[in-house]
């Protein structure tokens, strides 16, 4: 089997055996996305595992139309979007504060008398709204606006005002990872960022899974979200570029509409380095990977462990009785080996 070249830290991927599983890292926990569902492990807070597993399809999968080049890429970064929120309040549920649970204001009460079931929805909705207008905002309007300076003071033509824009862009882009790298919390999250990416290089190359054997793999991943954040940088540059304007506000509607498309090339781009191991796919992956020296940090066996029964739960590599046990019982807790606990939905 080809393989591409190690990373210092370690072991790299077999590109040859891509496997159909992503992640994301949570508050103590993985989120794995296999082809049985999505399964969130949480190292809660009296030393055992508790896994959540949600047996849904991807919406590229469900929807035929939806599956389509470039259109998969917007779609599938809202449903990632979804997903990572949905795991991360779930993460969170089991380090809230009791006190501070009990001590409901009178918004809360009034927010949950007025959404009852829906209120978690509600909640998720708005997170995901403020979360996309504030990236927007920072990453691709901020710069226009700033780059716009330029354009005034000297003059510049679009070709030089577009490459300005888009080394603000990356450089506020670094500058944002590094400053939240530095919070204490984060910095455990970036450990489980690691320990994802471990797993996964574990299981592409068909090794046994074991924080042992994942612990020996490198913990830069060519198929990370932090490539495809870069490379949306560098496609925007490429694809503003193109785009005719004659003032400040129809270039920030430019940047806004031609988003969708810019996060569809990216995701065609990412799946192909994902499976080549040409040089050109090694030139494009390098300054992505570099930045997840910022965004990974070594994990410790713990860490590996939670990742791992994350990804075998998405994958379905568990006991074929226990599972059988928790579809007859939907709405029980069947408790595992090692202190795992399966919360089946």
């Amino acid at each position: 089997m080809q393989e591409v070249s190690h990373s210092t830290e370690g072991r790299g991927g077999n590109m040859s055996n891509i496997k159909s599983v992503g992640g994301q890292a949570v508050i103590e926990g993985v989120m794995m996305r296999g082809s049985k569902g999505v399964a969130t492990a949480v190292r809660v807070p009296d030393g055992s595992i508790v896994v959540d597993f949600q047996d849904t399809l991807p919406l590229t999968k469900k929807y035929k139309i939806l599956g389509v080049p470039i259109i998969r890429g917007f779609v599938s970064l809202v449903d990632s979007m979804i997903v990572g929120i949905k795991t991360l309040n779930y993460s969170a549920s089991f380090f809230e504060d009791e006190e501070d649970k009990a001590e409901a204001t009178g918004f809360d009460k009034w927010f949950s008398n007025t959404f009852k079931d829906n209120s978690t929805n509600v909640i998720m909705g708005i997170s995901l709204l403020v979360s996309a207008v504030f990236s927007i905002l920072l990453f691709f309007i901020f710069p226009t606006i700033v780059a716009n300076f330029f354009n005034k003071a000297f003059s510049a033509n679009k070709v030089v005002l577009n490459i300005i824009e888009g080394i603000l862009r990356v450089v506020i882009f670094i500058g944002y990872i590094f400053f939240i790298g530095k919070l204490e919390d984060i910095q455990r999250v970036f450990q489980y960022h690691g320990a994802e990416h471990k797993t996964i290089f574990c299981y592409e190359n068909n090794m046994e899974l074991t924080p042992e054997n994942a612990a020996t793999f490198g913990r830069l991943h060519p198929r990370c979200g932090t490539n495809f954040m870069f490379l949306v940088m560098i496609v925007s540059i490429i694809l503003f570029s193109l785009t005719p304007w004659t003032s400040l506000l129809q270039r920030i509607l430019y940047r806004v509409i031609l988003l969708p498309v810019i996060s569809g090339i990216t995701y065609e781009l990412i799946k192909w380095m994902g499976r080549s191991d040409s040089k050109f796919s090694k030139v494009l992956s390098y300054p992505g990977l570099m930045l997840q020296k910022i965004t990974t940090s070594e994990p410790d066996l713990q860490q590996l462990e939670v990742a791992i029964k994350a990804l075998k739960v998405a994958e379905g590599i568990v006991d074929p009785v226990v599972i059988e046990e928790v579809v007859e019982e939907p709405a029980a807790l069947e408790v595992l080996a090692d202190d795992v606990v399966i919360d089946y939905k």
